[in-house]
């Protein structure tokens, strides 16, 4: 019987253990240091120095000493970026790479004078407010022609001063239309033979044409200046310009009666109503005595307010339209 053939030797198998998983050794720090000067090269004293990585602070803010140097230890390898800043200086970056024991030195740094940035904000007293407003009244003339002074497109207007309203009076006596106004309602006047006891020719429209005239001037100055400013009211028509037209229409023969005082608020206009009844008690004074007394009162007073509500049905809702020049402002709010 054959016997069986030895095999080889073979040694003993065991099984592989898989060796630990080795962390990476801890890099060694660096350090960053760097020198900042100002525009004409000497050293720049208290500069701040902000080290950062992707956003994040890497250290303490440092400042530079009286050689204008700054440094940083300790630092971990890595991008850095380094922002220098200095009183009254522009802002300054620097970027680098640090890497294992380095010590890292960042070019000179030379400061340029921050370019000065003042904001200056100016803000102006009412009293400067309503003067500016009130020249660009002064510029509003129907059809470029008739002033217009006596209207606010502007609904919370600033108020007047005594001396402005004083301003806007003059200016509205003394304006050339004014005295074509009144000659041609003179002329008219004299035509119809109204107050007869002026007579007629040259004497007699003299005559008409200095009534009339002291009437306007009278009335404007007592009941456009004085009164508004000893009872503290705005002689000015506000403007409104939304709503219905009944509303508005409402509005200006309201304001023939009404005002607006220089506290905002809506008010008896007893400087309107007033001044009509002393402007036709004075006009007593020069009116042919035929027409004098209580009733030529009581005439130029009614005649005043009439017209006066004429007047600012005409400003809500045609004069506006023939008024260049006119402040770009949005209209008073509806009424509620």
């Amino acid at each position: 019987m054959a016997r069986a053939q030895a095999e080889p030797n073979q040694p003993p198998q065991t099984a592989a253990v898989p060796s630990p998983t080795q962390e990476p050794e801890a890099q060694s720090p660096g350090s960053i240091t760097g020198t900042v000067t100002d525009p004409k090269g000497a050293p720049l004293v208290g500069a701040k120095i902000a080290l950062t990585r992707e956003g994040k602070s890497l250290a303490p803010e440092v400042t530079t000493g009286d050689d204008g140097r700054y440094a940083f230890t300790g630092i971990p390898p890595g991008p850095f970026t380094v922002t220098i800043s200095g009183e009254g200086f522009a802002s300054q970056t620097a970027s680098g790479t640090l890497h294992e024991k380095e010590s890292y030195l960042v070019p000179e740094a030379a400061l340029a004078v921050a370019t000065a940035v003042t904001e200056v904000r100016v803000e102006l007293t009412p009293l400067e407010i309503a003067q500016e407003q009130l020249k660009e009244q002064e510029k509003q003339r129907v059809l470029g022609l008739i002033p217009n002074f006596y209207v606010s497109y502007v609904p919370n207007a600033a108020p007047l001063s005594s001396k402005q309203k004083f301003q806007l009076a003059w200016k509205s006596t003394i304006d050339p239309v004014t005295f074509g106004v009144t000659a041609v309602i003179t002329g008219i006047q004299q035509s119809q033979n109204d107050f007869s006891g002026y007579g007629q020719g040259a004497q007699g429209y003299a005559k008409r044409f200095g009534a009339n005239y002291a009437d306007l001037t009278i009335s404007t100055f007592i009941g456009g200046a004085i009164l508004p400013s000893l009872l503290k009211q705005d002689p000015r028509y506000f403007y409104k310009g939304t709503g219905g037209w009944k509303n508005r229409a409402l509005y200006a023969i309201a304001n023939s009666v009404i005002c607006k005082g220089d506290n905002g608020h809506w008010q008896p206009n007893y400087s309107s109503i007033l001044g009509s009844l002393a402007a036709g008690g004075i006009s007593n004074l020069y009116y042919p005595s035929s027409d004098r007394g209580g009733g030529l009162i009581v005439e130029n007073t009614l005649i005043g307010i009439g017209a006066s509500a004429g007047i600012n049905l005409l400003q809500e809702f045609v004069m506006k339209k023939l008024t260049p020049n006119l402040p770009k402002n949005e209209p008073m709010p509806p009424t509620p």
